[in-house]
C-alpha cells in the first residue's frame, strides 16, 4: 500500500483509507448503507489491516454513534495498529446544543467520540461542517485545548466552501494553534466541483483531500450501464436524494469512458474510478467503504497499478463540464494565462 502524508503534516496515511458508514446501521438511511456488526467489522478491518489500509473514518452522526461504537469493538487489542479519524458538527440530536462546533459541543463531543471508540486518543478530528454561528476563534481554540490534552492529533475540515476553510487556516496561523491538515470532500468523475476552487487553495495551502464517495454516491460501481434500468438490489432506490446530483448525460459518459477503460485494462469500472482520483492533485487519501466482503476485495484492488496518459485524458474527456464564473475566464481566454492557478 502506497503511503502519503496529509496535506503538509508529518504524519503518513495510506492511498486508501476505510469509511465505517456502514458499519451500525441505524435509521433509514444508514441502514440502507450498510447494516455491519461487530463480527462483520473485525473480518473487515482484518482485510484492511492485511492490505495495509490502517487509517479508518467514521463520525459521530453515522447511526446515531453506532458506527464509532461498532469501529471501535473491531479495533480492540489492536488500536495501535490502526489510525482513527472522525468527524463532528452535524445535528446528532434536538437540542440546542445537539449541532455546530461550539466549545461546550466540541468537548462534549470529543468525550462521547472517545468512549464510543474504546480509545484515549482520535488520531485525526475534523469539522463535518462550517458553523457560522460560532466564532472561528472559539472552534480553534477549542481545537488547540483538545491536542494540547492529548485526546487530539490532528485536525482537519469537511465540506467547507473555500472561504471558510481559508479564514480557518487564516486564523490559526494568525494565533499559532493547530491548522486543518486536512478536507474530506467529495471527489468523484461524476463530481469534480472540488478542482475549482478547493484544490487550488489546498495545493497553496498544503491541505490534503481525503475524498468521500469516490464512486459517485454508488453510481460508478459497475452496476449503472447506459440503456439498462438501475438494478433492483442499490442502494440508490433510498438514498439518491441524499447524495450528490448528477446530471444522466455526464453519468452515462463517465459510464462509457470506464467500462471503455475497464476492458483495456482487465480492472473493474470501480477500480479504474478509484485509480484516477488517486493521481489527482492534492489527493492524500481516498476513503472506501463496503457492504460486502467481496465489494471491500473489489476495492482494494484500486491501487497497485496505474492508468496510462491517453486512459486518463479519455475520462477527463468524459468528466469535464463547463468551468463556472469566476474560472471559465482563465480556461478560454489566452490574456488571462498568467493569473491560473496550477493546472489540474
Amino acid at each position: 500500500m502506497e503511503h502519503r502524508r496529509l496535506g503538509a503534516s508529518g504524519l503518513e496515511v495510506p492511498a486508501l483509507s476505510f469509511g465505517a458508514g456502514t458499519f451500525g446501521g441505524a435509521g433509514p438511511l444508514f441502514s440502507a448503507w450498510g447494516t455491519i456488526d461487530v463480527a462483520g467489522a473485525r473480518r473487515m478491518v482484518d482485510m484492511c489491516l492485511d492490505a495495509g489500509v490502517t487509517l479508518f473514518d467514521t463520525a459521530d452522526v453515522y447511526s446515531s454513534g453506532a458506527s464509532e461504537e461498532v469501529l471501535g469493538a473491531a479495533l480492540e487489542g489492536r488500536r495501535d495498529r490502526a489510525l482513527i479519524s472522525t468527524k463532528t458538527g452535524l445535528p446528532t440530536g434536538d437540542g440546542p446544543n445537539d449541532a455546530g462546533t461550539s466549545r461546550l459541543r466540541l468537548v462534549r463531543a470529543c468525550e462521547a467520540a472517545l468512549r464510543r471508540l474504546r480509545t484515549d486518543r482520535i488520531d485525526l478530528l475534523q469539522l463535518h461542517a462550517f458553523d457560522a454561528r460560532t466564532p472561528v476563534e472559539e472552534v480553534l481554540s477549542t481545537l488547540d485545548d483538545l491536542v494540547r490534552a492529548g485526546k487530539v492529533r490532528y485536525v482537519g475540515a469537511s465540506n467547507f466552501s473555500g472561504w471558510q476553510l481559508m479564514k480557518s487556516l487564516a486564523e490559526a496561523d494568525r494565533r499559532g494553534w493547530p491548522r486543518h491538515v486536512v478536507h474530506q470532500v467529495y471527489y468523484s468523475l461524476v463530481g469534480r466541483d472540488y478542482e475549482w476552487e478547493l484544490m487550488p487553495l489546498a495545493q497553496d495551502q498544503g491541505v490534503g483531500a481525503m475524498v468521500w464517495s469516490p464512486l459517485g454516491w454508488g453510481r460508478l460501481t459497475g452496476k449503472i450501464r447506459r440503456g439498462q434500468p438501475l438494478p433492483a438490489v442499490s442502494r440508490l432506490h433510498q438514498t439518491a436524494d441524499y447524495g450528490p446530483p448528477v446530471d444522466e448525460p455526464l453519468l452515462y459518459r463517465v459510464v462509457d469512458a470506464l467500462e471503455a477503460v475497464a476492458a483495456e485494462t482487465g480492472r473493474t469500472v470501480p477500480q479504474v474510478a478509484l485509480n484516477w482520483l488517486l493521481r489527482r492533485p492534492t489527493v492524500s487519501t481516498v476513503v472506501i467503504g463496503a457492504r460486502t466482503e467481496e465489494q471491500l476485495r473489489d476495492n482494494l484492488g484500486a491501487v497497485g497499478w496505474a492508468l496510462t496518459p491517453a486512459q486518463v485524458a479519455a475520462l477527463d474527456a468524459a468528466s469535464a463540464v463547463p468551468a463556472p464564473y469566476p474560472y471559465w475566464p482563465y480556461r478560454r481566454q489566452e490574456g488571462f494565462a498568467r493569473l491560473s492557478p496550477p493546472s489540474v
